[in-house]
């Protein structure tokens, strides 16, 4: 099976090398200038457990319209929308198409272009781009996929995920699991970018109340579109955004706090846009999108 990883940043460099340590024939799309450095330095991940660099195969969206088998894309938000129109020149009859970012957006949006190949995927790794080199802070490394509207997740799909290093599992409900994951992020965003502060400077304020506030309004807006919460989910927001003396920060507040490209809309205001579609009231998460785009850059 090929596979095609859109993008080599923490994620895409993370889970590329991997599979390709996997003995997975694994190619990169990425801009020129990405593709001089890996060309000439390679791509070096350092995890938990080791530091390596391995030569890599990379194009660039002009370099020819052969098909992959299996595409994974792992940009960030801010990139989707430049590289949707580029995926259809390696997009086969055959070829299955896997988002790995939050939220749901991009998945309406790739169904709408490339229907019937898209797949769900979750991933959970703490990783970052240092540099050019991807730097893996904790060893937990998870990827969840699962079918969508129906369909299934092909056998040789699962087969060529399933590698060492790699906590694999397909589960019937991805759209569940991909929105659990949202209205998480969701509301860790609200709570840090609203209060501008981690969360335990926010609980000792007396922030406790608001911040379980904005967990409910996020559910409500899963639960309303069909994909309520679990309770195990449930709890595990409540004790990551309720720990005393917490130094926990959402990546939504580190970026805008950094002055970086932010996925605010993509996280934020597509769920407030849902929200009022499903009659929904989002206080917070209104508040939190007012602050945030009055304070960006005209």
């Amino acid at each position: 099976m090929r596979i095609l990883v859109v993008g080599a940043g923490a994620t895409g460099g993370a889970f590329g090398t991997l599979l390709q340590e996997g003995g997975r024939d694994v190619t990169y799309l990425v801009r020129p200038r990405k593709q001089d450095v890996l060309r000439r330095d390679g791509l070096r991940f350092i995890s938990p457990t080791a530091d390596r660099t391995h030569p890599v195969k990379t194009i660039t969206a002009p370099d020819g319209s052969e098909a992959f088998d299996l595409i994974l894309v792992t940009v960030k938000a801010t990139a989707v929308e430049g590289v949707l129109g580029e995926l259809g020149a390696f997009v086969g009859a055959g070829t299955s198409i896997i988002p790995i970012l939050n939220g749901m957006a991009h998945v309406d949006r790739l169904e709408q272009l490339y229907p019937g190949h898209v797949l769900g995927g979750l991933a959970r790794i703490v990783a970052t781009l240092d540099g050019d080199v991807v730097r893996q802070q904790m060893p937990l490394t998870s990827l969840t996929v699962g079918g969508l509207n129906g369909n299934l997740v092909p056998t040789d799909v699962s087969e060529a995920l399933d590698v060492p290093g790699v906590d694999f599992s397909v589960v019937d409900d991805v759209a569940g699991a991909l929105w659990e994951k949202w209205v998480f992020i969701a509301a860790a965003g609200i709570v840090n970018c609203l209060f501008r502060a981690p969360v335990g400077r926010i609980i000792e304020a007396g922030g406790r109340s608001r911040i379980l506030e904005a967990i409910s309004e996020t559910e409500a807006v899963a639960a309303a579109a069909g994909h309520p919460v679990s309770d195990a989910g449930h709890a595990q927001a409540v004790g990551i955004l309720t720990e005393p003396g917490s130094a926990f920060t959402s990546s939504l507040y580190r970026d805008l706090s950094a002055g970086l490209p932010s996925e605010a809309e993509h996280i934020l205001g597509d769920l407030a846009g849902r929200a009022r579609s499903l009659n929904v009231p989002t206080p917070l998460l209104e508040l939190t999108l007012i602050q945030i785009r009055a304070s960006l850059p005209t």
